[in-house]
């Protein structure tokens, strides 16, 4: 199973990175606010950003990178 970085915009326009191997029940579970205790109240999100991995380590690994990067360089990424 494939694992996904990925940044969420929420609609206080902050962005979330965040890991998963399962998208769908993820996202699922941001919107319903158990997904992240970042994300509870911020919703609606809207998926600005998606990077696909053959495993955890790699993906951890990007998650860490993308993390690190100031606001304006995410937006970049996204871009």
């Amino acid at each position: 199973m494939d694992w996904v970085v990925y940044i969420l915009k929420c609609a206080d326009q902050t962005l979330y990175t965040g890991i998963t191997n399962d998208f769908a029940k993820r996202l699922t579970a941001h919107e319903n606010g158990s997904g992240a205790k970042y994300t509870k109240g911020r919703g609606p999100f809207e998926v600005v950003f998606q990077e696909k991995f053959k495993t955890r380590s790699a993906a951890s690994k990007r998650e860490y990178e993308i993390k690190r990067l100031s606001r304006e360089e995410k937006l970049s990424l996204i871009a």
